[in-house]
């Protein structure tokens, strides 16, 4: 029983195991950078569209100052 050949399907299920362990880790690591990398595209998206928006929005046309003298 001591002498286990290398690479018999416990060794390699528990290697699978730890595997899916570390990757489940890295996730949820990542998830709060994720999470704000998701918001800083929404707030230049956001602002994209106002500023397109504001854009193409037609500029009033100034008026003339006309200055009245006093009598």
């Amino acid at each position: 029983m001591n002498c286990r050949r290398h690479g018999s399907k416990p060794t390699l299920a528990l290697w699978m195991l730890v595997a899916v362990a570390d990757l489940a880790i890295l996730i949820a690591a990542a998830g709060p950078v994720l999470a704000f990398l998701l918001v800083a595209a929404l707030a230049v998206v956001a602002g994209g569209v106002l500023a397109f928006r504001n854009l193409r929005r037609p500029q009033p046309e100034p008026v003339k100052v006309v200055a009245r003298r006093r009598a």
